[in-house]
């Protein structure tokens, strides 16, 4: 692996780049691809942003949003491959194994291009030339006004980009209440205002944009579909395919719903269950110690940091739900007690 600072001699002539993110892009995930896109293209790169899947719409205000080609969309598979198999250099931002950006990330692994990998998750798969990376950054968004600021291109960074940013850095750190929103959070967030970032309308654009059905759908949620198990101190939402109908419940709808779980007096850890036609999607929550990734990767294939974490498993909702309910009986104890678990055996 070679230092991220030559990264900037490669960057001094014009490049090919495609930059990717992981699948179901949330803000950061968005932020953080299209902060560099329009770093990258102001400083005289052809870029382009694939995404696995498609993202919210609540996030269609970004600059360069227009632009980028969701990869399982309008037949762009063909395309977008042979994009990737001409790239010069290929970003990978916010995601640290190649699986989470599902068929794509064959073609960016049979790639001839180098690979720039920034991110912030646990456990990188080696598989960049480049690679910028830190478990204790809140954000990937942190991590690219860092990098930009490493190479010296701080004045590069306009209003728009900035706001990109902000979105990712305000959403990862949930609007900085998070306990990874240190004091360089909010000095790079002080940088990024300074820079543009209109930092209140990103904030409505992000959380009060709602459609009459997501509201219909978040009562519902929390009135019929809200489990809580007070003496264990862990709550879930169990929401099925039908519920979702039920609501014309488009993509990032779910957003944010497991943290009304989590937010019950006396709740440690919270789970959202999803179902999907090919199985559960998951995403867990804790307060203090309780380190849900380590759950994520032992019980649901999944991953993540301490506090939130995701999977998906190949099974129906209702055991995925009794496998949680199993598990939370299990560590009662250190949900009580909001301490580290360790985990050394499955059910």
């Amino acid at each position: 692996m070679q230092d991220i600072l030559k990264l900037k001699e490669v960057l001094e002539n014009p490049q090919n780049i495609v930059i990717t993110t992981h699948q179901k892009p949330d803000a950061d995930a968005l932020g953080s691809s299209l902060g560099i896109y329009n770093y990258l293209i102001k400083t005289g790169h052809t870029a382009t942003v694939i995404t696995p899947t498609d993202y919210p719409k609540f996030l269609n205000w970004m600059k360069g949003n227009d632009q980028v080609m969701v990869f399982n969309e309008n037949g762009n598979e063909e395309k977008a491959k042979k994009l990737v198999a001409e790239a010069d250099l290929i970003f990978c931002l916010d995601f640290s194994n190649l699986n989470r950006i599902n068929e794509l990330g064959d073609a960016v692994r049979a790639s001839k291009a180098d690979k720039v990998l920034i991110d912030h998750h646990r456990d990188p798969e080696d598989f960049a030339e480049y690679a910028y990376h830190d478990v204790d950054s809140a954000s990937t968004a942190q991590l690219i006004f860092k990098l930009i600021k490493l190479f010296g291109d701080k004045e590069q960074v306009d209003s728009d980009t900035a706001d990109c940013l902000y979105a990712g850095i305000m959403t990862d750190t949930g609007s900085f209440k998070h306990p990874n929103t240190t004091q360089e959070v909010h000095e790079i967030v002080a940088e990024l205002i300074s820079l543009g970032a209109n930092n209140s309308e990103v904030s409505r654009l992000i959380y009060d944009t709602n459609s009459l059905d997501r509201l219909k759908f978040l009562g519902f949620a929390l009135s019929e579909r809200l489990t809580v198990f007070e003496n264990e101190h862990a709550a879930y939402f169990a929401i099925s395919m039908e519920d979702l109908e039920k609501f014309n419940s488009k993509n990032g709808d779910t957003e944010g719903l497991v943290n009304y779980a989590l937010s019950v007096d006396g709740i440690t850890m919270a789970a959202l269950f999803t179902e999907t036609e090919d199985g559960t999607k998951l995403s867990l929550r804790s307060i203090g110690d309780f380190e849900v990734n380590t759950l994520a990767g032992e019980y649901f294939k999944g991953g993540g940091h301490k506090n939130a974490a995701g999977g998906k498993v190949n099974m129906s909702l209702s055991e995925t739900v009794k496998l949680f309910e199993k598990i939370i009986k299990k560590y009662a104890k250190q949900l009580k007690n909001r301490e580290k678990i360790e985990v050394y055996e499955q059910f």
